[in-house]
């Protein structure tokens, strides 16, 4: 059998109730939807990270974001650093067993020469560097002086009134037309989808803001921002099905972390009148280590080797996609210093899926969270960017209290003693200090 393809689209602080697979009775996504029908629906699926840049590292590398150097937002100035050539990455592996590589969109971990996408094994590269920039103009605006970030691999581009969304998508289905015709028929690809809607700034044309005229102004805006993303992956698959590769052909779709609740999302700054994205029933947002701000939409589809329309309760992770690429592809995974693990075993068992995982670990800005089955506990853990932490343990069982608003740490203090326990260990072990 031949290896498969991969692509990922990996959407930018959307939220875990903005897509009408996952409950949205607003915003319509039917490609992500009839995606979702022909493949693997998660519901208990996480990010490594609330935040861009660490979630995007454990994405391509199959490491906690603490082992890439990489466990906050990068800078998006020129001659920021970003992820180094000491990790091996998903395009990188790819590449050295013979796959074509691409990404067109959000890069988010670097904007040198020396952590470029080209640099870490994209054989072609279009999009920016920061971690976003005007949808029309391509500028980044949000620190320092504004510099203008369109690249295609090394060289700057202008596309002066082009939609980014649409961009992006124009130049994936070029990609996948282009196959076969100069690089060999049996030539598999890796092709990185890393839009950057529905983050602000909150910028959609008219015919993406007229499908939702009903709803107000800043809901309206994020609807059709997100909208434009459906109509991409649309795209996308249609042409990977005209080119007959829909069926080799595994697609992964997720978000960074949850929607945001910075002040740039809000039409007139005020947080009571806040209509951005949906966390559906989670606490917490962008910035949090609560289910808001980590768990995620994500659907994996492989037509050849999955059944589809399942639906799987039990946990991944981002790190997980690498071990699970490799191990589809036949990429020997042992001896790699990596901490996901390989998925293949959950997607393709048509009865009972287990988790590969029984922990799971975070760490950002001081708060520490752990996954231990039906189990969570959140440490200092704070609901988005600015709200004041306190340095308390709460715990949660998820299949009871999937919105975790009940502490049962005081109802379960031996199992909260051991999970505390053991994130301990695991944030030592990982930064070398210790979590008193």
């Amino acid at each position: 059998m031949s290896r498969p393809n991969f692509i990922v689209f990996y959407c930018d602080d959307l939220g875990y109730g903005d897509l009408g697979c996952y409950g949205s009775d607003q915003i319509k996504t039917p490609n992500i939807d009839q995606l979702a029908e022909n493949g693997v629906r998660f519901t208990d699926w996480y990010s490594n990270s609330p935040v861009c840049s660490p979630s995007r590292a454990a994405l391509l590398t199959g490491k906690y974001p603490m082992r890439t150097e990489v466990d906050q937002i990068l800078s998006g100035q020129r001659g920021a650093a970003g992820l180094s050539h000491g990790h091996e990455s998903l395009p990188s592996i790819a590449k050295q067993h013979g796959y074509r590589t691409a990404m067109y969109g959000k890069w988010h971990l670097g904007t040198t020469s020396e952590t470029s996408p080209n640099a870490h094994g994209f054989d072609e590269f279009f999009g920016f560097h920061a971690g976003c920039v005007d949808y029309f103009s391509h500028i980044f605006y949000w620190e320092g002086v504004p510099v203008h970030d369109l690249w295609e691999n090394e060289e700057e581009v202008w596309n002066n009134g082009e939609y980014m969304t649409e961009l992006i998508t124009e130049r994936a289905v070029q990609f996948i037309q282009g196959q076969g015709q100069d690089k060999g028929e049996d030539q598999p690809f890796f092709l990185y989808v890393p839009y950057n809607a529905p983050h602000y700034p909150m910028h959609a044309p008219a015919k993406y803001m007229e499908r939702f005229s009903h709803l107000p102004w800043d809901r309206q805006v994020m609807a059709a921002m997100i909208s434009a993303v459906d109509d991409g992956v649309g795209e996308v698959i249609n042409a990977l099905k005209r080119s007959g590769q829909y069926q080799d052909t595994m697609i992964f779709f997720s978000s960074d972390n949850g929607p945001s609740t910075e002040v740039r999302n809000w039409l007139d700054g005020t947080p009571d009148k806040y209509y951005g994205g949906d966390a559906g029933i989670f606490k917490g947002h962008k910035g949090s280590l609560f289910e808001g701000g980590i768990r995620e939409p994500a659907i994996f589809s492989y037509p050849a080797q999955i059944q589809g329309g399942q639906v799987v309760e039990e946990a991944g992770i981002m790190m997980d996609i690498l071990p699970t690429f490799m191990e589809f592809a036949g990429i020997p995974v042992a001896d790699r210093a990596i901490d996901g693990k390989s998925m293949v075993d959950m997607l393709t068992r048509q009865s009972n899926p287990q988790s590969p995982h029984d922990q799971l670990f975070w760490e950002y800005n001081d708060q520490l969270a752990m996954r231990q089955g039906d189990w969570k506990l959140v440490w200092n853990g704070k609901l988005d960017f600015d709200e004041t932490a306190e340095d308390v343990i709460q715990l949660t069982n998820l299949r009871k209290d999937a919105g975790e608003r009940h502490n049962a740490a005081d109802e379960y203090p031996e199992l909260t003693e051991q999970m505390k326990t053991d994130l301990q260990t695991w944030y030592q072990e990982i930064t070398g200090s210790s979590k008193e």
